[in-house]
C-alpha cells in the first residue's frame, strides 16, 4: 500500500489540532464579527486594529469568562 506524502510541515496537524491555535482561533472570529458589527455603526470600515482594541478593551473578559464556564446539558 502506497502512502500519501503531503507537502505539510510534520508539525502542522499538531499546531492546528492544539487549544491555543483553536483559543485564537475562536477569538479572532469574535474580533472580526466585533469589527464588522463597529463597522456597520460608523458607516464605514473601522480597521482591524480598531476594533481589536475596543473588543479588548470592552469585550474580551466576559467572552473568556463564558468560555471557561462549563455549560449544564438541558
Amino acid at each position: 500500500m502506497k502512502e500519501e506524502k503531503s507537502n505539510d510541515p510534520p508539525n502542522r496537524n499538531f499546531v492546528q489540532r492544539s487549544g491555543l491555535y483553536q483559543e485564537f482561533l475562536a477569538e479572532r472570529e469574535e474580533i472580526l464579527k466585533h469589527k464588522w458589527l463597529e463597522s456597520e455603526k460608523a458607516g464605514h470600515d473601522v480597521g482591524f486594529e480598531r476594533a481589536l482594541l475596543d473588543w479588548i478593551r470592552n469585550h474580551r473578559d466576559a467572552w473568556q469568562t463564558t468560555r471557561r464556564t462549563p455549560r449544564l446539558k438541558s
